[in-house]
């Protein structure tokens, strides 16, 4: 060959290059395929149109996940149906629980589609998606059962289209970016999800007031713009692998997780005389169904000759270490902010001199302070990362949440709002330190080849860790106030004139409705007592009872007890990923090629199980040796 050659380096093979200009896009003296791929990654304006428009889909999807928590009065109120009525609360359960669950279920398949048959393909078809689900939640047409069903099903529509976006956007990204910018992209990106869950709920709470549809609405034109700008700016870069579906094994996966996510989200109900329904029979099924459906999914896929998810990446400590710890990350940190919900509409915000009404709108103000600590720490440790690895940057996010943790624990409930924005902001800070590391030192770690998998994996890890969060920290806080709060509010209501029969039979109710009462921004008083009872009372009592001060004073010292309870094992499972963040060993990068990048120090085998030992110095060499130079 001569100097003017050129090497296919990922096909092994030498392909002769006559002339030295370069060839033209399409026709029959076009560049190869990847000659044209690799181009495209070295130019940087690709690269920041692929990260905007990812960052967008990823920004759009998070908002729409938590925009509905702080507008369901609102929407409840809409379609006329109460949700704190006993046959209304499964409703209740799904609207808020439903995204996530199915999010979790379908973000493997679709990644490994996005490898199959092209990441940007998959990708932009789930703008279109969550764009058509969130137009048809707009327009329900339907009120009453109807309209909840309604909505849940449109619900499940647009978290069709999230997973699309969810699985395929980071394998975009780790397609566009060389691996030492990796960690920088994938900062702006995480810390769009992080912000976007609490712009999400500042935002609900400022639609809802002026409609309940706008909330739905406002992502439609958003994803219309995305939706086109996807389709005519990015560009398949990644290596498809055509290859068949894996039947069995995407059956079992979808059927056993869904099993368990429902297990789990039931789990938190009442059953019979039981405040919790862990030992409802069909709870029991479901989860040991579920469990043993997961089971059965990893011996197929052992066995599988083209499996949903090649168990062999997690032989690979960079990836199985990052996974876990964002595993448990998510799982310390996925039911925060129902509990600062709870703790912000219930008590603290009441106890300040707003009305209910009010409550959901202001929560969503004051707890703003998170995502700042977030915005200014994922970017920046993010391009550190791409620098010095991802280990102490991941593993000092989460020690520092865990600080964070402990510190709320250590709140009184009616504490100086300083201290608690102080430690939104360290909290935030941890996990800003630790979300773009750590998806970047996952992304690099795996073929280019599996990514979509990998990222599907990942966010499967993620959405679960947060669907049982809520489940476990639910669970501590409603055995928390059952401990107390039964006798502390039978007091209170006799004190002020209730009967005692009637006292003692709101007393005994389940805790999960006063839980529910606060998380929506509703007075429970207004809705426990009954309507003859408040008549027969004396004016000045009746106002006291369903005012602004009664229940949240009432429910003051219960509550703290819950919330340390939750507070300290989310700290203790910030430690535990802290540990398995330390895990994974030096920074890592498992390129195109199977040859290390510039900088990667090895900290696991490939995906055959041998370790990489190479030095980012021989990589010209072994690249000569590869492409068959002399």
């Amino acid at each position: 060959m001569t100097s003017g050659d050129t090497i296919d380096i990922s096909a092994g093979a030498a392909i002769p290059r006559e002339t030295a200009g370069p060839r033209p896009a399409s026709g029959p003296d076009a560049a190869p395929p990847t000659e044209r791929r690799r181009s495209r990654r070295q130019d940087p304006n690709y690269r920041w149109v692929a990260l905007s428009n990812t960052t967008l889909g990823v920004l759009m999807s998070a908002i729409d996940a938590s925009i509905v928590i702080i507008s369901l009065p609102a929407i409840f109120n809409g379609i006329k149906v109460n949700p704190l009525d006993p046959g209304s609360t499964s409703y209740l359960l799904w609207v808020m629980m439903g995204y996530l669950l199915v999010t979790a279920v379908l973000v493997v398949a679709f990644g490994r589609l996005g490898d199959m048959f092209g990441r940007v393909r998959m990708y932009n078809a789930g703008f279109a998606i969550f764009t058509a689900g969130s137009l048809l939640l707009a327009a329900t047409p339907f009120t009453g059962s109807a309209g909840a069903i309604w909505i849940i099903g449109m619900r499940f529509v647009q978290a069709i289209g999230g997973a699309f976006l969810f699985a395929n956007a980071q394998a975009i990204l780790t397609d566009a970016f060389p691996p030492q910018q990796r960690g920088l992209a994938f900062g702006i990106n995480g810390v769009s999800f992080l912000v976007g869950q609490f712009v999400g709920l500042v935002a609900g709470g400022i639609l809802a007031a002026i409609n309940w549809r706008l909330v739905f609405f406002v992502s439609v034109p958003v994803g219309l713009a995305g939706t086109i700008w996807a389709y005519l700016r990015l560009e398949e870069l990644g290596t498809v692998s055509r290859s068949r579906i894996d039947w069995p094994g995407n059956l079992t996966f979808a059927v056993g997780l869904t099993a368990l996510l429902i297990g789990i989200t039931y789990g938190i109900q009442p059953y019979g005389n039981q405040t919790m329904g862990w030992t409802n029979p069909f709870v029991i099924v479901m989860i040991a169904g579920g469990l043993a459906l997961l089971v059965a999914f990893l011996w197929i896929e052992r066995r599988a000759a083209q499996p949903l998810f090649d168990l062999d990446l997690f032989r690979i400590r960079a990836f199985s270490a990052g996974n876990l710890a964002g595993f448990l990350a998510s799982l310390g940190r996925g039911g925060l902010s129902f509990m600062l919900v709870i703790w912000l509409q219930g008590v603290w915000l009441p106890l300040h001199g707003y009305a209910f009404a009010d409550t959901p709108l202001w929560a969503g103000i004051y707890m703003l302070p998170l995502t700042l600590g977030s915005l200014l720490f994922g970017p920046l440790s993010g391009i550190l990362s791409d620098r010095f690895g991802a280990r102490p940057f991941a593993t000092g996010g989460m020690l520092v949440a865990a600080v964070s943790f402990v510190g709320l624990a250590m709140l009184p409930v009616n504490f100086p709002y300083w201290a608690f924005a102080l430690l939104l902001v360290v909290s935030g800070m941890g996990a800003g330190l630790f979300m773009s590391p750590n998806m970047a030192g996952i992304m690099n770690s795996v073929p280019a080849h599996q990514r979509g998998a990998a990222a599907g994996m990942r966010t499967t890890f993620q959405n679960s860790a947060m669907v049982l969060s809520i489940g476990v920290f639910f669970s501590l806080m409603i055995a928390g106030l059952a401990a107390s709060l039964p006798s502390t509010l039978y007091r209170g209501l006799t004190q002020n004139g209730v009967p005692a029969a009637v006292a003692a039979q709101i007393s005994h109710l389940p805790p999960v409705a006063s839980l529910f009462a606060a998380l929506l921004g509703y007075n429970p008083m207004a809705s426990l007592l009954p309507a003859s009872v408040l008549h027969s009372l004396p004016a000045g009592r009746a106002a006291v009872l369903t005012g602004k001060v009664f229940f949240p004073q009432l429910i003051s010292a219960p509550l703290q007890q819950g919330l340390a309870i939750v507070f300290i094992a989310a700290a203790i499972m910030a430690v535990v990923a802290a540990w398995a963040s330390w895990m994974r060993g030096g920074r890592y990068v498992h390129d195109e090629h199977g040859v290390p990048a510039p900088g990667a120090i090895p900290a696991g085998g490939t995906a055959s199980g041998v370790a990489i030992a190479e030095m980012a110095e021989q990589r010209p060499m072994l690249e000569e040796r590869r492409g068959g130079r002399p």
